[in-house]
């Protein structure tokens, strides 16, 4: 029973991150839209973070996808 509880934790924070990751790039993608002050290298590495984002979404690594996602945002002053 234990055992089973915890696979639905793992499954369901899985899943629940999954559908964190598209609403994370949404709101980085809004903020890059508004053309906001920053050095060129800050927006590079911005974009670098949110396409390193996705790909790990894709690829089905969510708690990587929000960590890159988290640090776009950082830079983004979200």
């Amino acid at each position: 029973m234990k055992n089973l509880m915890i696979g639905l934790t793992v499954l369901f924070s899985g899943a629940a991150m999954a559908h964190g990751c598209p609403g994370e790039m949404k709101a980085i993608d809004a903020k890059l839209a508004t053309q906001p002050a920053m050095s060129a290298d800050a927006k590079a590495q911005v974009t670098t973070l949110r396409a390193d984002g996705e790909r790990l979404h894709k690829a089905g690594d969510h708690t990587g996808s929000m960590k890159a996602l988290a640090d776009a945002k950082k830079l983004l002053g979200l």
